[in-house]
């Protein structure tokens, strides 16, 4: 078959005609302009979420009288965030150091916030069977939901809200060496 036959197979009729091309490359065009930028924002000086924001987002927490807590009201503050359960022996055990820690760094802008996903009663229930001065939330989403599978599990926030710290286990929280690890945070 020589290439004269071979264009002959091809009829005119099926071709696109020019100006409709030229509409077709347009609209696939725009269609790739929406795709890449239709998401952002002509401003630029949108406000980024904090780290801190994004974790209240996904868990959200109240406090011990079932009140919605709103981290907001820690701007500016530097943010232990322990999450712990009255069934875990490391996390009790932890405790006692941790309010040492939490009474010393009171001075270098800190908040302690202990959070666990249990029943408000038995997180109650421990608190004052213990008389831990801490601030308990209850987190309304399992610690397996928001990716916490080791307790305790303790996130350090600063003061613009990143986190710059994640400790998992048990610490020895009133140490010389971790204190001065939290003031220089």
């Amino acid at each position: 078959m020589t290439n004269t036959c071979l264009l002959n197979q091809f009829k005119v009729d099926n071709f696109i005609p020019w100006p409709q091309i030229i509409t077709m490359r347009k609209v696939i065009a725009v269609f790739y302009l929406i795709v890449f930028f239709g998401g952002t924002s002509c401003n630029s000086k949108k406000e980024k979420v904090t780290d801190l924001e994004s974790n209240q987002a996904k868990a959200s927490y109240v406090d011990l009288n079932n009140k919605k807590v709103d981290f907001t009201s820690f701007k500016g503050k530097k943010i232990l965030l322990n999450y712990w359960a009255t069934w875990c022996k490391p996390c009790i055990e932890e405790m006692p150091d941790l309010l040492k820690a939490q009474e010393i760094l009171k001075a270098h802008n800190y908040v302690f916030l202990l959070a666990s996903d249990e029943d408000i009663t038995k997180i109650s229930h421990f608190k004052n069977d213990k008389k831990y001065n801490f601030r308990f939330l209850k987190s309304i989403r399992s610690t397996d939901a928001l990716g916490i599978y080791i307790l305790p599990t303790t996130f350090v926030f600063n003061e613009k809200g990143e986190k710059v710290k994640t400790i998992t286990g048990s610490v020895l929280w009133d140490s010389e060496e971790i204190i001065n690890k939290l003031k220089a945070l």
